[in-house]
């Protein structure tokens, strides 16, 4: 018997209404300020199910909206197993049943969410179908990769490393299977980043054959996922030149910004996906393009700018002035006249490099104005209009009609 779509919906209502039920009941369980992170990420997490939710109320038997949802329901069940454990093992310990299992449990949540998000969320975008036949051991090899991990990960003996309790041994343990364990750790381990690699190849792919709508839909997804990778590779590239060993109070605020910055990130994915399967906004990607590339280009210059001139002005007028009030004040005036300039060099540098049709014709039309200016002879203007007209639109056909 099919489900009527009025039924998936109120299926959808209920599904994203537990999850934040689920959020209210554990985050009294254990609050401080680490909790406080993983709130911050919890929120974040939560963009996935609220984008599920929009497509739902449209589209109910859209598959990738029910992804979304359930890497929402994995990460809450994650947050409220969490919470739990910590409560019954450090806050109120006996207070609640089973603590210890329920840690267990939660030290594999991680496989399921992020293994959704980086297979079968890739691999069924945008249409929620394999990209072809070919690819339905795929499918099938990451499903048994993400199960197999997350037994492997509860059955294994030894301490919960992860755990509120770090020296918690695993009451799910299977100690005499330890060897067979350990060597399904080992493959499912290395399957599980390379079913990943896989499925964007696959995406890849579905690119590079799509056409129309669908390619607008991938340039969505491939530009929030290349922005999120950016934004941790710089994340990366900060912890790895910063020497933790030499700040006593923690890390430092610009790392730490790094870091708060390459999580927020992952918001842009839900949103890039909202936009391409609910197709508001789609063909307003070129814009999205040109203006992160301009204002980001633009904030970097700008900053060196003001960051060389700062140090330049205060190397100048040390011999007159121990203050550096005068040099701060000189570089954002010369900031601020530099906006405008410079903004209109990148602007233009960018259009010529990365949107050349669109720079030629606004050339082809900058000159068709110019002499328009300047002729008097109708057929010469005819023609001058018919010649603009065929380098910019290139049009099948082209005829000029003149009121008489």
């Amino acid at each position: 018997m099919a489900v009527s779509d009025r039924t998936l919906r109120r299926f959808a209502w209920a599904a994203w209404w537990f999850l934040p039920a689920m959020v209210a009941v554990g985050l009294p369980l254990s609050i401080d300020e680490r909790h406080i992170g993983e709130l911050v990420f919890l929120s974040i997490v939560l963009t996935f199910p609220l984008t599920g939710l929009l497509i739902l109320r449209l589209q109910p038997r859209n598959t990738i909206g029910w992804l979304l949802m359930s890497i929402g329901l994995v990460w809450s069940l994650s947050f409220l197993a969490d919470n739990y454990a910590r409560y019954g093992l450090l806050v109120n310990p006996e207070s609640v049943p089973g603590p210890e299992v329920v840690a267990a449990l939660a030290a594999s949540s991680w496989v399921p969410a992020i293994g959704l998000m980086g297979t079968f969320l890739i691999l069924l975008y945008p249409d929620g179908r394999l990209p072809s036949s070919r690819w339905r051991p795929m499918a099938w090899l990451s499903a048994l990769t993400i199960l197999g991990l997350t037994l492997v990960i509860d059955l294994s003996p030894g301490p919960l490393e992860d755990s509120p309790v770090p020296t918690l041994v695993n009451p799910l343990g299977l100690d005499p299977a330890r060897p067979i364990l350990d060597v399904l750790l080992v493959v499912f381990g290395a399957l599980f980043p390379l079913c990943a690699v896989a499925c964007a190849i696959g995406l890849v792919g579905r690119f590079r054959r799509s056409r129309g709508v669908e390619r607008l839909q991938l340039r969505w997804l491939a530009t929030a996922g290349a922005m999120v990778a950016f934004a941790f590779l710089v994340s990366m590239v900060g912890t790895i030149l910063s020497d933790r060993t030499a700040y006593s109070d923690g890390v430092p605020a610009w790392l730490g910004a790094l870091q708060t910055v390459s999580i927020l990130s992952f918001i842009l994915v839900p949103i890039a996906i909202g936009i391409a399967v609910l197709r508001h906004g789609l063909y307003d990607l070129d814009v999205v393009i040109n203006r992160t590339l301009v204002y980001g280009s633009l904030t970097a210059t700008l900053a060196g700018a003001y960051l060389g001139s700062v140090l330049l002005l205060q190397l100048i007028l040390s011999p007159l002035t121990d203050q550096s009030d005068l040099a701060v004040a000189g570089s954002t005036l010369a900031v601020a006249a530099l906006f405008r300039p410079a903004r209109a060099r990148i602007q233009s540098i960018v259009d010529r490099r990365f949107y050349r049709s669109r720079y030629d014709a606004a050339r082809t039309l900058d000159a068709f104005a110019g002499r328009l200016r300047s002729e008097i002879d109708l057929d010469a203007v005819g023609t001058d209009l018919r010649a603009a007209v065929q380098e910019t639109v290139q049009p099948a056909h082209l005829s000029l009609w003149i009121r008489p």
